[in-house]
């Protein structure tokens, strides 16, 4: 990679990509067979700033790092500066002026990680922002299917749920139309942002009709909070109409895949019993998850390396 930061999918090329899978596999081959890698980052630093809570992600970024040997710091925002009223560049510019070598960042505001990007010198992870992207799940999504499916391009991938708030759909079509992937999506027309199919991206309003002969099908988390503002009827609607259970996985491929990027609502997005299924590839993509974001701090420093060696 040549960029100091990885602040979205959009920003990346389809070399990149590969480059990130590529090395992520490696990584996950390292977990499974408790290979050390710990002098890859010794002497480094990566520090977690979260602003929104977060169990998955921020637990990965920092067994990730702590796998490949770096220091870990973890900022609690609830107890810090923050509280006093400390603006984000100014938590930022004093976390850089420490001499950290990588922050990652999640942010409720979008564009928050491209803000501090341009203040500091340590290298900048996009690990959430607003309703905007979160790339490294995508990453991990990616990862996943590589690795069930053997291959990315030419199969089609179907996306449902509420894909007007989801950062984490955002970054998968970004990532995956890149890759050569056929991206579906469906969702009440309430939970659809327009335009949508100007990236490439076939809409339906008939989950029924999104899941036929698709190779993988992710349910996205519904923020239960979007059912009290009138988006959708009820919980028991959503779930009849666009919930993934047998009925509906029978409709797609016979080697189809389900995911979910986490956490899981049962009985709503995905049925109960649906969810402990061997198709089911929610656990799987928290490992992912760790080998993507190895790769990711590996990556970064060597360009932060090299590029301190020309300088």
């Amino acid at each position: 990679m040549l960029r100091k930061d990885l602040l979205g999918l959009r920003f990346l090329t389809t070399k990149e990509i590969e480059e990130i899978l590529n090395l992520a596999r490696d990584m996950k081959k390292s977990l499974v067979y408790k290979i050390d890698r710990t002098s890859t980052l010794k002497g480094k630093t990566l520090v977690t700033l979260f602003y929104e809570p977060s169990t998955r992600t921020r637990t990965s970024f920092e067994l990730a790092a702590k796998y490949l040997g770096a220091n870990v710091v973890c900022i609690e925002t609830a107890t810090s500066s923050v509280v006093k009223g400390e603006s984000l560049i100014d938590t930022a510019r004093t976390i850089d002026s420490m001499g950290v070598d990588m922050i990652a960042i999640r942010h409720p505001m979008t564009g928050a990680p491209g803000i501090i990007a341009r203040e500091v010198k340590a290298a900048v992870i996009n690990a959430g922002d607003g309703i905007n992207e979160h790339p490294t799940q995508a990453l991990l999504d990616m990862l996943t299917i590589l690795e069930k499916k053997g291959r990315l391009k030419g199969l089609t991938v179907t996306i449902v749920g509420d894909i007007l708030h989801s950062r984490v759909a955002r970054s998968n079509i970004f990532g995956m139309t890149k890759m050569g992937i056929n991206i579906r999506v469906a969702g009440p027309s309430t939970l659809i942002p327009p335009g949508l199919q100007n990236l490439g991206v076939e809409v339906y309003n008939d989950a029924d009709e999104a899941v036929k002969g698709a190779d993988v099908v992710m349910a996205l988390r519904i923020q239960l909070e979007r059912q009290k503002s009138g988006l959708f009827p009820s919980l028991g609607e959503f779930h009849r109409m666009y919930g993934i259970d047998d009925r509906r996985m029978r409709l797609a491929a016979d080697d189809a895949i389900l995911m979910h990027p986490g956490p899981m609502n049962r009985g709503v997005e995905v049925s109960y019993e649906i969810a402990d299924e061997r198709i089911c590839t929610a656990d799987e993509q928290v490992t992912s998850g760790v080998a993507v974001r190895m790769a990711l701090l590996t990556l970064l420093s060597e360009r932060s390396a090299a590029y301190e060696n020309i300088v």
